[in-house]
């Protein structure tokens, strides 16, 4: 006897959904990559480093060291473990999704550093976006004004690029102008009421 096993639509539907969608992210949507890093040929020295070049990874665990310890010195303590992910090449950082882009960080999940981030300033800026999402929620951050998210990584990491290109360096001159007005223990509530 030759049984057919049949699943019926609705359950046919969300069995393709929970599928196609992870499939489709991980090919279109790069940085969702972050997730597994193994997988776009990155090697992962710890729980939070990788790189595509283990011949590196004292370079980017000293840069990382540095960025965090700076951020909770200058800004607030890293909550949660901080995927860092040190692209040395193009190729990688290209898998990541990066383009055009130094370095990026996807919420609370990890972040991709770029070939030229190599940087203490870079990672700092990393580092301190990734404080606005555990600090705000990565979904919180959508509904920041980018004067605030993009001008507090730029302003708080030191970046000594002057000027930056715009918008970059108008939305740190707002930031710093903001910051210098409020009780800076009080940032997160403040950033709260944005």
């Amino acid at each position: 006897m030759n049984r057919v096993f049949k699943l019926p639509p609705l359950r046919r539907l969300v069995l393709s959904v929970l599928v196609l969608v992870p499939a489709l992210a991980w090919a279109f949507v790069k940085p969702v990559r972050v997730l597994a890093p193994g997988l776009a040929g990155a090697v992962c020295i710890d729980e939070a480093l990788c790189t595509d070049d283990p011949a590196q990874a004292g370079r980017a665990r000293a840069l990382s060291a540095e960025a965090k310890a700076f951020v909770e010195q200058n800004l607030a303590e890293v909550q949660g473990t901080q995927k860092l992910i040190f692209c040395s090449t193009q190729a990688c950082a290209d898998a990541f999704g990066l383009g055009g882009r130094s370095a990026v960080t996807l919420g609370t999940f990890g972040t991709v550093i770029g070939p030229r981030a190599w940087q203490p300033h870079y990672v700092r800026h990393e580092v301190i976006h990734h404080v606005q999402g555990e600090r705000l929620g990565v979904l919180g951050l959508l509904f920041k004004p980018a004067w605030f998210v993009e001008g507090m990584a730029y302003s708080l990491s030191q970046d000594p690029r002057t000027p930056l290109a715009e918008p970059f360096e108008s939305q740190r001159s707002q930031f710093s102008a903001w910051y210098g007005s409020i009780d800076r223990t009080q940032v997160w509530q403040q950033a709260g009421k944005l």
